[in-house]
């Protein structure tokens, strides 16, 4: 009987085994669709309608409007850039407000030129600027476009174009595919492109209503995997009560062994001989990033200091700080998680909205800063930070002090989610007994039990 039940084991094992492998291949294929979504931010994405306006001779005249629904997450300089594969053999004859980057083969055409004769058309937005008889609503903003929640008004973004070789009926039209937003670099995956109901369109004196003659819809979303390998920002943390300076996690956003996320690794530091011609090359531009040698290497770190105690208040001071010598951030934001954002009293020299991504509850803010003051976050230096204080009320049911709960829970720059140091490494309180060992502890300990129970079964 034992052979018979030694065969019954180990067949089970290849089952389980097989089991396991079986289940975790289509776990990998089944939720790499979720990697855009953001838990901050659940609708957040950018919608690009299409609103044919007028037929011609072979083709029709459209306007493309782009909404950036996103809450937090903004398109800064140098801009998008919106690309398509067109269905069947059209080309652009005119653009307002817009131009494609190339103009392609046109030597077929005699007489007329067309602006754009290419497959695959690039698309970037004009420059602050631009003659007034080249312009429509929304354009020539260098392609930044901010986000809803910091300047609804500013969040859009337009531009006209005249198709030919197209068809000339909503039956004949056949809409553009492979759409492609960049914004300015990669990270954003567009659906298809889908015929909606055609967009209402209000007069001016709010009297007469007409519609577009035929409407299309593409949704994109943005997934910071996709946009760069490693994490862009990271999070330090200090407090009052404790002299522990809590870093950056060390190479967090790479290393400086030439593997770093941030371009080829290359970093400077800022007593170096001649640092200017190092960052801008004589004769050349170079927009490729170039951050300050730290531990962490991340091109932007967000510090929270627990600044002070009083008996119905508490006050903490945030500072973002760039590290990137090539950069400057306009518009820039961040977004907060913390349970007392329900009761903040008092925000100075940031502008605060309440996110409430989630009904009843009130516990992440959005921070950015005010205009023609601290918007502007300059690059590596000594103007390369912003700051500002936070004053909450106390909620004597959940306040404390004890177990890093002062800290935030998560937080994001410029839509992007920086690197925290883990919970162990936070300032404690010095009369705390409670605090867990170092997190080195909990896997090694489970390593070596799972020896002894593999040893004992021996």
């Amino acid at each position: 009987m034992e052979p018979s039940s030694s065969l019954v084991t180990v067949s089970v094992t290849k089952i389980t085994t097989f089991t396991i492998s079986l289940l975790f291949l289509i776990s990998c294929s089944t939720f790499t669709s979720t990697e855009a979504y953001d838990a901050l931010d659940p609708n957040g994405n950018i919608t690009i309608k299409w609103d044919v306006i007028q037929w011609t001779a072979d083709g029709y005249v459209a306007v493309v409007t782009m909404y950036n629904f996103q809450q937090y997450r903004h398109i800064q300089s140098p801009g998008w850039t919106l690309g398509w594969t067109w269905a069947k053999k059209e080309v652009i004859w005119s653009m307002m407000g817009a131009q494609t980057t190339e103009q392609g083969d046109c030597s077929k055409f005699k007489g007329n030129v067309p602006h754009c004769c290419k497959k695959n058309p690039t698309v970037v937005d004009l420059l602050p600027g631009t003659p007034y008889n080249q312009q429509i609503a929304n354009c020539c903003k260098g392609g930044v476009i901010s986000s809803w929640a910091q300047d609804p008004a500013g969040a859009v973004s337009s531009f006209q174009v005249s198709v030919g070789a197209a068809g000339t009926t909503n039956k004949t039209v056949r809409v553009p595919k492979n759409i492609t937003l960049k914004a300015p670099g990669p990270g954003y995956t567009c659906g298809p492109a889908k015929i909606v109901r055609p967009t209402a369109f209000m007069s001016a004196d709010k009297r007469r209503v007409t519609q577009a003659l035929m409407t299309w819809n593409i949704t994109c979303t943005y997934s910071q995997f996709l946009a760069q390998k490693t994490p862009t920002c990271c999070v330090s943390l200090s407090s009052f009560y404790n002299d522990t300076i809590v870093s950056c996690p060390t190479c967090a956003c790479g290393c400086q062994n030439g593997t770093a996320g941030t371009g080829s690794g290359t970093c400077v530091h800022p007593d170096t001989p001649h640092l200017a011609s190092v960052i801008s090359p004589p004769g050349k531009s170079d927009n490729t990033p170039l951050v300050q040698c730290t531990s962490h290497m991340c091109p932007i770190r967000v510090h929270w200091h627990v600044k002070l105690n009083y008996k119905e208040y508490w006050r903490v001071k945030v500072t973002v700080t760039n590290f990137n010598y090539r950069m400057n951030y306009s518009l820039w934001n961040m977004v907060v998680q913390h349970p007392n954002f329900d009761n903040l009293t008092k925000i100075f020299s940031f502008q605060y909205k309440s996110l409430t991504p989630y009904e009843g509850l009130n516990d992440t803010a959005m921070l950015w800063g005010v205009k023609f003051y601290n918007d502007f976050l300059s690059q590596a230096g000594p103007l390369g930070n912003v700051q500002s204080e936070l004053l909450f009320r106390k909620d004597q049911s959940t306040f404390t002090f004890d177990k890093g709960w002062a800290f935030p829970r998560r937080i994001y720059f410029n839509g992007d989610n920086c690197v925290m140091p883990p919970p162990d490494a936070y300032p404690w309180l010095p009369n705390d007994s409670s605090r867990p060992v170092s997190s080195l502890l909990l896997p090694v300990m489970t390593l070596f039990l799972s020896m002894a129970f593999l040893f004992a079964r021996v």
